[in-house]
């Protein structure tokens, strides 16, 4: 059949990278995808947000399938709407995304449903937050409650922080997504992604991982979409997968059920390992990204039948299988990232590292233009790397790096420090 991928992120090209092993597909399509998705997939310049041109697209183009790769258009309804035009999808419907969508919404269910997350409260103006805010210990955890592309949380680590962080989000910081804020009790531990597939009602957990969300090394500065991440997460123990399941997802996907919204797709849950166990800081209604691309790296089954399986409600019969070799993603960023950065430079050496052993460079914000790779996001290039180790896989992710002439880049240059400390503590 002929397959479309929604996104144009370092998410959808590892997906399509995966995807396009598939002997099921005949032609893979990516919209609108970027200058690495192109090797893989054909790509269609349509924006994601632009469901009525998809609709068309998918009709012309006798698509059997699509796979949404970001939250927008997962929150906007296209899975709606393909589903009222007979198309069969992989993500949730605009009701389910809602977990994504609305961190009040998400932090309501978890109150409603006792699933272990960090105290809070809402608020829709900046007096009554910053009155909450000063009976509250610190630092404090402030939130947009809408989409923000992974930059809508801030850890005030004072209070006049705490202050002037309400009213710039209520003064516009983050566009509408700011309209309501969230505040949150600051939680103490080690964050970890964990990912299910879920048809609704069954579930499939996929390999751990954990990513680096701060932008400087030793996790320090403005949080990020995600500066670099490994798998497996040594901190996801046997026991806490097993509390995460029973204590996290399963009462989420039973209470999206109940309330009449089933959730279908992936459901990521982003986890803080306390002392006392795994609390979850937050949903997203997708993969993440860069988690995406080192889950990929170590898929050892078809992706295909487990994506459509969500949406058949056959997740049953599926099993995936994983290599025993972890693997370790690098984002290299624009200079500047996440504030303001340069765009339309030129990336040299991608060639080189993709020659290395093991190590795939997967594209986030880049553009072809005739023979060069030009730099268009803040997130660029996710290099990605296989190894017996998180130690192994890092090295080659680092060489992979050293290999790319881009000197209006940067990156982090201790992605995977906490699982490699571990592993030297181990030996």
């Amino acid at each position: 059949m002929n397959i479309l991928v929604i996104g144009s992120g370092g998410r959808e090209h590892a997906l399509c990278w995966s995807l396009s092993k598939s002997p099921l597909i005949d032609t893979l399509y990516c919209a609108p995808g970027n200058g690495g998705v192109e090797e893989v997939a054909t790509c269609v310049p349509i924006a994601v947000d632009d469901i009525p041109a998809i609709l068309e697209f998918c009709e012309t183009q006798n698509i059997g399938f699509v796979v949404v790769g970001p939250e927008l258009p997962l929150v906007l309804g296209l899975v709606d709407a393909l589903s009222a035009a007979g198309i069969q999808s992989f993500g949730p419907t605009s009701a389910a995304a809602a977990l994504e969508g609305s961190k009040g919404f998400m932090k309501d269910l978890c109150r409603d449903f006792n699933i272990p997350t960090a105290a809070y409260a809402r608020f829709t103006n900046a007096e009554s937050a910053k009155e909450y805010v000063e009976g509250q210990s610190l630092p404090i955890v402030i939130k947009a409650d809408g989409l923000a592309a992974g930059k809508g949380v801030i850890i005030a680590e004072t209070m006049a922080v705490a202050t002037t962080t309400i009213d710039d989000i209520f003064g516009g910081l983050f566009g509408g997504a700011g309209a309501e804020i969230i505040v949150e009790e600051f939680m103490v531990g080690e964050e970890a992604s964990f990912f299910v597939l879920t048809d609704g009602e069954s579930i499939l957990p996929l390999a751990t991982a954990q990513d680096h969300k701060p932008v400087g090394d030793g996790d320090t500065g403005p949080n990020t979409g995600g500066m670099g991440a490994y798998s497996p997460a040594p901190v996801m123990t046997e026991e806490i997968t097993t509390a995460t399941i029973e204590q996290i997802i399963k009462p989420t996907v039973d209470a999206m059920k109940s309330r009449g919204t089933p959730f279908t797709g992936v459901l990521y849950a982003g986890l803080m390992i306390t002392a006392t166990g795994p609390k979850l800081i937050e949903y997203n209604v997708r993969f993440g990204d860069p988690e995406c691309q080192v889950l990929c790296a170590r898929l050892d089954s078809d992706l295909l039948p487990a994506l459509m399986a969500t949406a058949t409600g056959k997740l049953p019969n599926v099993e995936l299988k994983w290599k025993q070799d972890a693997a370790l993603t690098v984002v290299m960023a624009a200079n500047g990232y996440p504030d303001a950065y340069e765009k339309n430079t030129v990336i040299n050496g991608l060639p080189d590292a993709n020659s290395i052993e093991d190590v795939t460079v997967f594209h986030a914000g880049t553009q072809k233009q005739a023979e060069k790779i030009l730099a268009i996001g803040g997130r660029v290039l996710g290099i990605t790397a296989t190894g017996k180790t998180i130690k192994q896989a890092q090295e080659k992710a680092y060489s992979g790096v050293t290999s790319i002439n881009w000197p209006q880049g940067f990156c982090r240059s201790d992605i995977g420090w906490r699982a490699v400390d571990r592993e030297y503590r181990d030996q």
